[in-house]
């Protein structure tokens, strides 16, 4: 049904209401609060609730109006509270003064000072507490349009619109929720806290609902409509590969690889989702799974955000297969004209079976021979129009994302609910847990210490600030005055800064030579989150941490600690120290993320806003991620039977 159907609604308040978002009848009745003001009787004689007052009074004298600083205005009249006669003061509200007369019982909500005896109300109500308890819905208003007309005009659409029952009778019954069109009516109308967080509960249930239930029905369709070419992959070619690395795979290792070897020999297309915390391992299942696909006849894509982790990975792979036939090829951007068409015709020829390199080989001019399995590393950092281009250089590639920034289960419930996830543990044998201290700026020599005797036995140390320069607007660290300092502290030292402005040929420069040991302290930005495996650097230090997320501190030290050597975190700050303990106390990413997920939001999991981060009208995955499981489960229950 169209607004300017329901009463009340003409042309002017359409278009009023589209501009809330609010097009069909639908929408106005699912136009829920975004808070609820409940108000209860408080005693003038508790200073617990001086605060936060409300009581109803008799207006006891004519309100007053006072103008002052331009459009700015204070209303003020006395009022028996409790057979106190005390001041009530109000700003902005002068349109309320010929609607307050003596005798006029009426409710105030405020903070209370009972020396000078004025309350200065932040709200009024032209009328008197029912039963001493009053449940005020909020909603997101316009300038033209009142609170009290958004309530009419809901109340009109629930009177003559239909709700449509998403959720299943016999959850219903599971779970004791009511109708969804009674649940709506509560939560517009709500009388009693019981009965709201009823009503509230039951379409937090609904929306979870038939969001999941969409996805699990994407799922199916997507099983059903979208197969891959079934790989007829050789695994005993697969299996001696892995039996002859240099290097035993841990548990958590093998049980993805061998979860992803079913996805490859299925005619359903894997689009799965890797996770596991720096240095777990997932570059070599990885590997495995494009050699597992070339023993197919088909070739791999291997898409990373950075040039040097791209090269990182085409040096590792080289040493990998060097006894197998496997062809490993570069692209990046900086390589010569020359260089790059050398690359394209290998890879139309299939001289190459496995393509690494940055956003290069999604150009136009990369044409594949058989393309059948994509990798995204660090899938977060591209954007899903580069993760489509580089899938779509292929009928229908398996996918594979992978991701060393831990996503809680809640996020990947949502953002990935198409997707499968696996998640790797365990770290290789022989790492040893990075010890993690939270330091005072009194306590810096603590750390200066720490990093002096690194130095000594021949490793080096990582220095991190959240700003390149000076910033006059704050006193936060920032690389060149760490530099500066740092060089008088350790002046026999090689001491080196890197930071996001400095061109790409400089950054590779000072990341190559800070990986070959010819640079002991460097100082930098977070550039360095994702980058070189420097397996010397045993001591990473953080300055002013309180500006980081908890996720991003964990990224950062998981630059250190990639040997058998103890390695060292510390996180200098004087603020936010409870926070920051977590880092002491835990390093499990998933836990860390988690932690970080509840405090900083689902939007900002990464330091950067999320393409296709959820917004529900009631619902917040971080909050309700008990229901959100539930809900998960009771869907694929749901679609099963």
């Amino acid at each position: 049904m169209e607004l300017r159907n329901i009463k009340g609604i003409g042309e002017k308040s359409v278009k009023l209401l589209n501009n809330l978002g609010i097009y069909n009848v639908d929408d106005l009745i699912r136009n829920y609060p975004y808070r609820f003001d409940i108000l209860t009787k408080r005693s003038i004689n508790d200073e617990r609730f001086f605060d936060n007052f409300v009581s109803d009074g008799i207006v006891e004298s004519n309100p007053v109006v006072n103008f002052f600083k331009g459009n700015m205005n204070r209303l003020s009249f006395r009022c028996n509270v409790q057979s106190k006669i005390i001041k009530v003061t109000i700003f902005n509200r002068a349109f309320l003064k010929n609607n307050i007369k003596p005798g006029d019982v009426i409710t105030i909500i405020g903070k209370y000072n009972p020396k000078s005896e004025v309350l200065t109300a932040s709200n009024i109500l032209l009328k008197k507490l029912p039963g001493g308890l009053e449940i005020i819905p909020v909603y997101h208003l316009c300038k033209e349009i009142t609170s009290k007309q958004m309530k009419n005009f809901i109340n009109e659409a629930i009177n003559v619109g239909s709700v449509k029952n998403n959720i299943p009778d016999a959850i219903k019954d599971k779970y004791g929720f009511i109708s969804e069109q009674e649940a709506i009516k509560i939560v517009h109308d709500p009388k009693d806290e019981k009965n709201l967080k009823l009503a509230l509960k039951t379409l937090k249930y609904e929306e979870l609902f038939t969001y999941m239930k969409k996805v699990r029905e994407l799922k199916i369709k997507n099983e059903e409509h979208d197969k891959s070419y079934i790989k007829n992959i050789d695994l005993n070619k697969v299996n001696s590969f892995i039996n002859n690395l240099p290097f035993e795979l841990t548990n958590d290792q093998k049980k993805v690889t061998y979860e992803m070897l079913k996805d490859l020999t299925s005619d359903i297309k894997m689009n799965r989702l890797l996770q596991g915390d720096v240095g777990s391992g997932k570059t070599i299942v990885a590997f495995i799974l494009a050699y597992a696909c070339h023993t197919s006849g088909y070739q791999s894509a291997f898409m990373t955000p950075t040039e040097v982790l791209s090269i990182q990975h085409y040096q590792n792979a080289i040493k990998l297969f060097k006894d197998t036939n496997f062809k490993v090829g570069l692209l990046t951007g900086k390589m010569r004209a020359k260089e790059k068409k050398e690359i394209y015709k290998k890879l139309e020829d299939k001289e190459i079976d496995l393509l690494i390199g940055t956003h290069a080989i999604i150009s136009d001019k990369v044409i594949w021979n058989n393309l059948g399995f994509v990798i995204t590393d660090e899938q977060h950092r591209f954007g899903v129009n580069q993760r489509l281009a580089l899938k779509n250089k292929s009928n229908t590639p398996d996918v594979l994302m992978m991701s060393a920034t831990p996503i809680p289960r809640t996020y990947a419930l949502t953002i990935y609910g198409d997707t499968d996830v696996s998640i790797i543990k365990t770290m290789p044998k022989g790492r040893l847990p990075v010890i993690t201290k939270v330091k005072k700026t009194s306590e810096l020599k603590d750390v200066l210490s720490r990093i002096y005797d690194a130095l000594k036995k021949g490793n080096q140390a990582y220095v991190i600030a959240p700003m390149i320069e000076e910033n006059e607007d704050t006193d936060y660290s920032n690389v060149y005055d760490l530099k500066h300092k740092f060089e008088i502290a350790f002046k026999n030292y090689n001491t080196q800064i890197l930071h996001g402005k400095m061109n790409g040929d400089e950054k590779d420069r000072i990341m190559e030579n800070f990986k070959n040991n010819k640079i002991n302290i460097l100082i930098s930005t977070t550039v360095i989150e994702v980058g070189v495996d420097n397996k010397n650097a045993t001591v990473m230090v953080i300055f002013d941490a309180d500006r980081f997320g908890l996720s991003q501190l964990h990224q950062l030290r998981g630059r250190v600690g990639r040997n058998s050597l103890q390695s060292y975190c510390y996180l200098v700050s004087d603020k936010d120290k409870e926070r920051l303990n977590i880092m002491e106390e835990t390093s499990d990413g998933f836990k860390i993320s988690e932690a970080d997920f509840k405090l900083r939001g689902q939007g900002d999991l990464f330091g950067l806003r999320q393409s296709g981060a959820l917004s529900f009208k009631l619902s917040d995955v971080r909050r309700d991620y008990d229901l959100l499981v539930k809900v998960k489960d009771d869907v694929n229950e749901y679609i099963n039977n």
